[in-house]
């Protein structure tokens, strides 16, 4: 694979950033928050406040990586009567809004479920950038990659600090994209430090790799966003855009939460 292809959809944008002597800004929100209509509002709200990348959730019912914050969005969305097809209309909403690569965030179980190659296909035709998969491991992705590799789509696999300088090599190796860093051990969730296992995570998936390395679970403000952009391609955040929703802040917040984030990948920690 050659690195323009390995590069993908998310990964372009990230060293469009990169080039502009800055880190990536890529925003989370689950689908269906907190309602579908009001979700996609949001969604477009990471766009409007300088996101460069957008993730969007799929809610699952049994979300073992999620922390608290996330679950109750996504129980919340379930509840609502939130469907694959409503995720998949939610991506061609944000697409065609932001012009800027929307990935999906989600467990294995539901893709398989749909179908692997009816879900690449509806999620391509949508307009979808690729996947983000943290309980789907390269060993057990094939389906995935031959489905994604057909529909030119982005497989971005997790590393964390636990990971063998071997594993994260495989990883790395079946990346189209970014590779996901994810920063902390445990459940995702907005926090007051940022993990200091981040750093030397970044630098050993660099050392295996040219791709982008983002990475996510903790960032909340723009200080925090300046220190990860020190040494990671891509800021990664989410649950604090879901605590703005939650909060009652509405679009309004989670745009303006962007956008202090985006100052944040800006300027010096």
């Amino acid at each position: 694979m050659s690195d323009l292809m390995a590069l993908g959809n998310a990964g372009t944008a990230i060293r469009r950033a990169n080039e502009a002597g800055r880190a990536a800004l890529v925003g989370y929100l689950p689908a269906g928050y907190p309602t579908i209509d009001g979700g996609v509002d949001a969604i477009k709200a990471l766009a409007d406040g300088g996101a460069d990348v957008i993730e969007v959730g799929l809610p699952y019912s049994d979300p073992v990586m999620d922390g608290v914050t996330i679950q109750r969005a996504a129980e919340i969305a379930l509840a609502g009567g939130l469907r694959i097809r409503d995720v998949i209309a939610t991506v061609e909403k944000v697409a065609a809004y932001a012009g800027i690569p929307v990935l999906v965030m989600t467990y294995w179980n539901p893709i398989e479920r749909y179908g692997v190659d009816r879900f690449a296909a509806d999620f391509a035709s949508a307009g979808g950038a690729g996947l983000i998969t943290p309980d789907l491991i390269p060993e057990e992705a094939a389906e995935w990659a031959a489905a994604a590799d057909k529909n030119e789509l982005d497989k971005v696999f997790l590393v964390s600090p636990s990971s063998t300088d071997e594993r994260i090599a495989l990883t790395t190796r079946s990346c189209r994209g970014f590779v996901y860093a994810t920063a902390v051990m445990g459940v995702t969730g907005a926090r007051e430090q940022p993990s200091d296992l981040a750093a030397p995570l970044v630098a050993r998936t660099k050392a295996a790799t040219s791709l982008p390395v983002g990475v996510g679970l903790g960032v909340s403000n723009a200080e925090q966003a300046a220190g990860v952009a020190a040494y990671a391609d891509a800021v990664i955040v989410g649950s604090a855009f879901v605590k703005q929703l939650e909060a009652g802040n509405g679009p309004a917040g989670v745009r303006e939460l962007a956008a202090s984030l985006a100052q944040g990948v800006r300027r010096e920690p």
